[in-house]
């Protein structure tokens, strides 16, 4: 009998398939089918940053300031008043998706500055959530602001909330950390319980014809998963904190590699979206029959078994690799015939 169990967050899960924060959490029905079709947990759409300021009116103030001058950036931001689901609107929804699954329920807070987010944490905590998810998306457009400056405010941001709550705190990060190594090592010392790597980026487009800044969404691929198996793979053993992947997670065959890695669990949202939720039960197969043709008996066999400090060969994650791979593709494309 093939194990497929996990642990994550402090929490024994089934399987290693968590579905990631979307919209699809919204509604309850979704919630229901995700659990029936075999997900481990679901980590709930993000409370924003932005909705929590708009309930004390700070949001509000500053985006009137200098509209008269630049009325158009008010259609920067989306209308808060239909955004989601509100504060309350939120944990109302919580509290109703926790009384009625059985699988832990993972909060989501999105943002970077701590503050109010606290409050919410505790709200969040208080409505049933198992865990809570800080989802964190930021952008340093402002060429003032140093990395230094910025990773302290991640620090302060999970000291903070981690000292608000009972329950485990992850953070989902982005890769764009000069040192991604010192980053991870530093959230865990602190206390973060998980990381989830990595956040995507939503990057505008151009429209030539209208010349406009126009908003782009484009759903992962498989081929993204590789920049995450392999800072998996490099801070597997080196951090006490589990390790999430999302990004990229579209088949069982990814779910496995994930945890060959070193990873907890991996999430997938994109692949819901694309094939339909009943995906989960087709991946969660395809993980069945490799694992029983490759003879291991369980998850917790594999975890970790292809990450660096694991392999015959390190150098396959480090510069040298790097050269030895421009160098073959050369060779095999050379066209001159020496």
């Amino acid at each position: 009998m093939i194990n497929l169990t996990t642990t994550y967050l402090g929490m024994r899960l089934r399987n290693p398939v968590v579905v990631s924060s979307s919209p699809l959490q919204r509604d309850i029905g979704n919630v229901h089918q995700m659990e029936d079709c075999g997900a481990a947990a679901i980590v709930m759409h993000s409370l924003f940053e932005e909705q929590i300021d708009v309930e004390t009116h700070a949001l509000n103030r500053w985006m009137e300031q200098g509209t008269g001058s630049y009325a158009e950036s008010l259609s920067y931001l989306p209308d808060m008043e239909s955004y989601n689901l509100g504060p309350e609107g939120y944990l109302e929804h919580l509290l109703r998706v926790k009384n009625s699954v059985g699988i832990p329920v993972i909060g989501s807070l999105n943002g970077v500055s701590a503050g109010g987010w606290t409050r919410y944490a505790r709200m969040m905590e208080e409505a049933g959530a198992d865990a809570i998810e800080l989802n964190t998306y930021y952008l340093a457009t402002n060429p003032e602001i140093t990395g230094t400056e910025i990773e302290k405010m991640y620090g302060d941001l999970v000291t903070e909330v981690k000292t608000s709550v009972g329950v485990p705190i992850a953070v989902k990060l982005s890769p764009m950390f000069s040192s991604m190594s010192n980053m991870a090592c530093g959230l865990d010392k602190v206390g973060v319980k998980a990381l989830v790597l990595f956040n995507r980026f939503y990057q505008p487009d151009f429209d030539l014809e209208k010349l406009e800044v126009v908003q782009s969404l484009e759903l992962s691929q498989s081929t993204e998963l590789l920049q995450r198996l392999n800072w998996v793979a490099i801070l597997f053993g080196h951090i006490a904190a589990d390790m999430a992947v999302t990004g990229g997670v579209h088949s069982g065959i990814d779910v496995l590699k994930c945890m060959m890695a070193g990873a907890r669990v991996a999430m997938m949202t994109s692949a819901l979206l694309k094939y339909g939720i009943d995906h989960i039960s087709r991946v969660l197969d395809e993980m069945r029959d490799w694992m029983e043709e490759h003879e291991y008996e369980s998850i917790r066999e594999m975890q970790g078994s292809m990450a660096r400090r694991s392999v015959a060969d390190p150098s396959a994650f480090e510069r040298v690799n790097y050269m030895h791979v421009l160098s073959s593709y050369a060779l095999k494309h050379d066209t001159r015939g020496w």
